[in-house]
């Protein structure tokens, strides 16, 4: 992905290693402001948290960016006065009042949900969709079934098909 073009939605790149599924989040992270949301869906082991973990560092928040899994969300403070990331598990989630429930800034921070599709109504009048497919992923159903975590992390090429929605993305 190096000397790729930079990064406007809607977009799709193909990306081949964690390393380059890093880089996406760092060029990610350059686009976005207080407000924004992005919604990622995938399965299983496609690069979800390692998005994230990028996005986490091109903001230059606290970390360590780990999937939220069982605290259903995370807050990741900027280590130099700009925006906050809010790193949201929406999986355990039935509904967007759960959502609701965690008490989200989510004027002031960028908040990235994973698991997120379809649970934002009303949230925001603008996001993006971020769908990250790979040839050999499970979704989270199938985690228990896996036969081999490292096949799961295993880098393979992954398509990220990244679309704006709202005013925000449509400008």
């Amino acid at each position: 992905m190096t000397g790729a073009a930079p990064l406007a939605p809607p977009t799709t790149r193909v990306v081949a290693t964690r390393e380059e599924m890093h880089e996406l989040g760092i060029q990610l992270a350059a686009i976005l402001r207080p407000g924004d949301l992005l919604v990622l869906t995938g399965p299983l082991g496609a690069g979800k948290t390692t998005l994230t973990r990028g996005i986490g560092e091109g903001l230059q928040v606290r970390g360590p960016v780990t999937s939220p899994t069982f605290v259903l969300a995370r807050t990741h403070p900027s280590l130099v006065g700009g925006v906050p990331l809010v790193h949201v598990d929406a999986y355990r989630l039935s509904s967007a009042l759960e959502l609701d429930d965690l008490d989200i800034d989510f004027a002031g921070s960028v908040v990235v949900v994973e698991w997120g599709s379809g649970m934002l109504d009303g949230v925001a009048e603008s996001w993006l969709e971020v769908v990250i497919e790979r040839p050999t992923g499970a979704d989270a159903s199938d985690a228990a079934a896996a036969e081999d975590e490292d096949e799961l992390d295993a880098d393979e090429p992954r398509t990220v098909t990244i679309t704006g929605f709202g005013p925000r993305w449509t400008a």
